[in-house]
């Protein structure tokens, strides 16, 4: 995957106030973009909006674009 999160947004919604539960009790993100978050998964857009409120912070600063290696860069 060449889009990656730089943070551990969990970890940086609970420094928020945010906790899984809260954040399911408040139905701000639903439990399945709860999951992909966990796992690294990119989610849509309108997760990504209420993200960026929640940390008061820009897309940029949840994800990077790392490019891919071509498969004779990489080594056996």
């Amino acid at each position: 995957m060449a889009i990656r999160y730089k943070v551990d947004v969990m970890a940086a919604l609970k420094e928020k106030g945010y906790s899984s539960t809260k954040i399911r009790e408040e139905k701000l993100i639903g439990q399945s973009y709860l999951q992909q978050i966990r796992h690294g998964e990119l989610v849509s857009w309108k997760i990504f909006n209420t993200l960026c409120a929640l940390l008061e912070c820009q897309p940029a600063d949840l994800i990077e674009y790392v490019p891919v290696q071509e498969k004779e860069d990489e080594v056996p």
